[in-house]
């Protein structure tokens, strides 16, 4: 299988949510590791790797977001190959390098 790493950005009513622990379930449950995290302008930011199919279907996952949130954008982008052993959801402090 075609290995993805995904930066995913998310606006509107994204944050106060469970937006970021829902992306770590959807993710743990499809076998994607990476990160994901608020920005301090609102948005919720992840980096989402592994199999094609599996990152895909987390991205499609956070188009549409949990109950709670009202996904306005969701832009996607393909970045270096990157390895994680789990996903981790972030304090709004931490900086992961790209």
């Amino acid at each position: 299988m075609a290995h993805l790493t995904l930066n995913v950005q998310v606006a509107g009513r994204v944050q106060g949510v469970w937006f970021r622990r829902f992306t770590q379930q959807k993710a743990e449950a499809c076998g994607v590791t990476g990160w994901v995290r608020n920005l301090s302008d609102g948005r919720v930011e992840a980096l989402l790797c592994g199999d094609e199919k599996n990152v895909r279907q987390v991205e499609a996952w956070m188009s549409q977001g949990p109950e709670l949130s009202n996904v306005a954008e969701c832009i996607s982008t393909p970045v270096a190959l990157s390895s994680y052993s789990e996903f981790s959801v972030l304090e709004d402090a931490d900086t992961p390098e790209l």
